[in-house]
């Protein structure tokens, strides 16, 4: 009965430690199952290798930018466009022909006696400056009669118009081209209103409204005209304290007559009125007699 209960107990154990080794072989087996761990790793792992194939993505971009330089190898065949620079340089070859040498050059005069120099070819225009005798002056231009010049003085700025008469002129004064210039402008007043012209025969009558002034700034009323006299159209300037002026006109001139009226003041001249000029009448022609 002892020896049964020995030999059990052992066979006990033996069974004992059979089933705990089994555990534990069993243990051991199960172990690799949990494994999966390393896929986890290799999640870092693809992480990592991305990184860096990123890093090589980066380092194309720079040849990208460098692609541009062969573009930029086409400037040098923009360049031989740049060939056409020899004919921009032949503008400033132009510029002494656009700039030719005057065909008149102006003639020298000095002042023989004290003299008005105006804003226009006549006694009928505003004063602007004084010339003594001696003074020097250089003639640009004249009236189409010569008998008014149009003047450099040196001891002005500016130019104006002089008698001829007055001057010692040093040469021929036909010479100079025939010139008209502007008179200084002033919106003090306004222009003369009701402005008529009527005929008889060769004389032009013009008329207009007054225009009231102060005492100071009234220089008169200005009428510049074109009138055929002998044949020929002249320019006639014609200063009046009236409202009323007669006009010689006479016939014959292949050109028409006509004029134009300003107001005067001191400081210039208002924008100028067309008059109405009036023509002369067209002859009739005779009737014939009976055949």
């Amino acid at each position: 009965m002892r020896r049964r209960l020995l030999l059990q107990i052992p066979l006990g154990l033996v069974l004992i430690a059979l089933g705990f080794g089994g555990g534990v072989a069993w243990a051991r087996i199960a172990a690799p199952t949990p494994t999966p761990p390393p896929t986890a790793t290799a999640s870092p792992s693809a992480t990592r290798t991305r990184t860096p194939t990123a890093t090589p993505t980066m380092t194309p971009s720079p040849t990208s930018s460098a692609t541009p330089a062969p573009t930029d190898t086409t400037a040098p065949s923009n360049t031989p466009t740049l060939a056409g620079t020899p004919t921009i340089t032949l503008t400033p070859s132009r510029t002494p022909t656009v700039t030719p040498t005057p065909t008149y050059a102006p003639i020298a005069a000095h002042v023989r006696e004290q003299a008005n120099c105006r804003y226009g070819p006549g006694a009928a225009y505003l004063y602007e400056w004084g010339l003594y005798p001696g003074d020097r002056v250089d003639i640009l231009g004249r009236n189409d009669l010569g008998t008014w010049v149009y003047v450099d003085p040196w001891t002005y700025v500016d130019r104006c118009w002089v008698k001829t008469d007055l001057l010692d002129v040093r040469g021929d004064v036909f010479e100079a081209p025939p010139t008209y210039t502007r008179l200084p402008f002033s919106e003090l007043y306004g222009p003369p209103q009701r402005v008529s012209a009527s005929r008889q025969g060769d004389e032009v009558t013009i008329a207009w409204e007054p225009v009231y002034m102060t005492e100071d700034d009234y220089r008169g009323y200005l009428i510049e005209a074109w009138l055929c006299q002998g044949g020929q159209l002249l320019f006639t300037p014609v200063r009046s304290d009236e409202t009323i002026v007669v006009l010689i006109d006479e016939a014959g001139c292949s050109q028409p007559s006509g004029g134009r009226l300003y107001t005067a003041e001191k400081h210039g001249y208002t924008r100028w009125v067309l008059i109405p000029w009036p023509a002369h009448p067209t002859p009739t022609p005779e009737a014939g007699g009976d055949p």
